[in-house]
């Protein structure tokens, strides 16, 4: 299945190609999260006074939206190879994650 593939995230907050940082995770869906977490701190970051941050799932994407780039990698158990997927799929992919928790 689809969620139990490795999964490398590449980033870029800024156009320095210096700001460029990835990081793996065991599944997908602990990409999504590690991304959403990604997001939390950089609002916690931005208030930290804030006691508890909330956040809109069009905040979160205007967020990943003004990164530099933005790329996910998923092991491909049947090619034994990593394929990108774009923002859009990233973004496509965080609202059903967050769309599931909503429902539990």
């Amino acid at each position: 299945p689809a969620m139990s593939t490795h999964t490398i995230i590449l980033l870029q907050p800024t156009k320095s190609p210096n700001s460029r940082t990835f990081a793996d995770f065991e599944t997908l869906q602990s990409a999504l999260e590690g991304l959403c977490a990604y997001y939390e701190n950089f609002l916690k970051q931005q208030n930290p006074a804030r006691p508890t941050i909330t956040y809109t799932v069009e905040e979160l994407f205007h967020y990943l939206d003004t990164l530099a780039d933005l790329t996910c990698l998923v092991y491909q158990a049947s090619t034994q190879s990593y394929k990108p997927h774009p923002r859009e799929w990233l973004k496509q992919k965080v609202v059903s994650m967050l769309t599931r928790q909503a429902q539990h």
